[in-house]
């Protein structure tokens, strides 16, 4: 029996066509030997191969060979999945990992606690060379043999890649800084959030700071804005298994570092951590979690000496990811097209501000500070700006009893034409966004966003 890679199309195809059809029973392991999809607390491994059979599941120092099998699609980076497969050795204290997207195949071996890459191979190759990985992981070998040859490979070492944590993006760096955090919220859709978030993080970015932006919406429009949304099918995605959702689903896994990716939708790039769809089916789950609105706090202070500015976008709604990112934030910005419907939302907003309060009062934070009101998607007309914009604004205040922000965002061409933006790559044509400064650094709408820029960093205290 031989492995072709190019029958394997997506990341089902991997698990089957490789592992499941190909590599298990080549290295000797009947089906009572290894177990998919096993879960230990909030670590779930595709596979789990025992050298000899094992029920229930023990993990220790005196454990049988065992080994880890992760299968990802074809077209992901490997790199990519290094450090959690690192984490699963280690924290489930199995000697070895094999992982593999097909067309590549690595195994590494934790070794007390070292992690080192044993072998690799192109999935073209994995013929010819089942020996050298029947002597590291098949089922009859032992552990004796299993440290002598991979002692023999230890020159493969120098190949080892365990992504970093993402480092300061640029030389800038504010002394002594404080990081904040800044959630931009409304309950009521298409008033500028995502367009306030996006461009305001650029803004801010060319000021020097550090800047993370963080997708708490399911719609994952800060996403598609920042262009991490490089396909146009499902079977390409590969952002499923890496955004905002495993941040908030795992205590222990998932850290900022490891989920947050560069952006260059603006220059300086920023780091963003992606939404996804799945967020949607997961509000249940992570309601049941007593930990999930206070994860992405213990997250950020991690990386609290790596940013100067956090942003996080929010749903348009009352609901679990609004609430975290509210719980999370020191200062809110609420966006507004300041009509009508818009304004009567905003009795939800302090209702919903009022509670969130209540909760941080409760776990020892102070109150949200609300840097005010936003003005997004102005009309320029002349006589609307003079007259009406004037008297909307007065309302905001007197019925609201909430401070408007100096700066106004007007719709404007240029905010448009800079979110569409594409490219072409081969045949397909995908989305290349870019923000409003970059795309048009002399606009009106590219100063708007810098004097926005720069208000806030007055009022969070990050004046430059």
């Amino acid at each position: 029996m031989s492995f072709n890679p190019d029958l394997c199309r997506n990341e089902s195809e991997v698990e089957s066509k490789l592992i499941v059809q190909y590599l298990l029973p080549q290295l000797g392991y009947p089906p009572d030997t290894w177990h998919q999809e096993v879960t230990f607390g909030s670590i779930r491994l595709d596979f789990l191969a025992f050298a000899t059979q094992v029920v229930p599941f023990v993990l220790d120092a005196n454990s049988p060979l065992s080994v880890v099998m992760e299968a990802k699609h074809p077209n992901q980076n490997l790199n990519n999945h290094v450090r959690r497969l690192q984490r699963y050795l280690m924290s489930l204290n199995v000697r070895y990992g094999l992982l593999t997207n097909g067309r590549e195949i690595r195994i590494y071996q934790k070794v007390r606690d070292d992690f080192q890459l044993v072998f690799q191979c192109s999935g073209d190759e994995v013929d010819v060379r089942l020996e050298e990985i029947k002597a590291l992981i098949g089922r009859d070998s032992s552990k004796e043999k299993a440290i002598e040859v991979s002692s023999e490979v230890k020159t493969l070492q120098a190949n080892l890649v365990i992504p970093q944590p993402i480092s300061n993006p640029s030389p800038e760096k504010t002394s002594k800084s404080i990081m904040k955090v800044i959630a931009v919220y409304h309950n009521k859709g298409g008033v500028g959030k995502t367009t306030t978030v996006v461009n305001l993080a650029a803004a801010i970015r060319k000021k020097g700071k550090r800047v993370l932006v963080i997708d708490l919406d399911s719609q994952a429009n800060t996403t598609f804005a920042t262009g991490l949304i490089k396909f146009e099918d499902e079977e390409f995605d590969d952002i499923r298994d890496s955004n905002i959702l495993q941040v908030l689903r795992s205590e222990e896994f998932y850290p900022v570092h490891e989920i947050a990716r560069k952006s260059q939708f603006s220059s300086p790039e920023i780091d963003v951590i992606p939404a996804h769809i799945d967020l949607m089916e997961a509000e249940m789950e992570l309601n049941q979690l007593d930990y999930s609105r206070l994860i992405l706090i213990d997250k950020l202070e991690e990386v609290k000496e790596q940013y100067d500015v956090v942003i996080i976008d929010t749903p348009p709604s009352l609901n679990l990811y609004a609430r975290v990112a509210l719980i999370t934030a020191d200062y809110l910005i609420i966006p507004s097209d300041l009509k009508p419907f818009a304004n009567q939302g905003l009795v939800n907003v302090k209702d919903f501000v009022k509670k969130i309060d209540g909760f941080r009062k409760q776990i020892k934070r102070q109150p949200i500070e609300i840097l005010g009101i936003l003005a997004c998607k102005i009309s320029t007309n002349a006589k609307f700006v003079q007259s009406t914009l004037v008297k909307r604004i007065e309302v905001i205040k007197k019925r609201y009893n909430l401070e408007v922000m100096d700066t106004v965002i007007y719709d404007r061409d240029d905010l448009a034409k800079c979110a569409e933006k594409t490219q072409i790559v081969g045949a397909i044509e995908i989305a290349d966004p870019v923000s409003v400064l970059d795309f048009k650094p002399d606009s009106t709408a590219a100063q708007e966003f810098e004097l926005l820029a720069i208000e806030v960093l007055r009022k969070i205290g990050m004046e430059s």
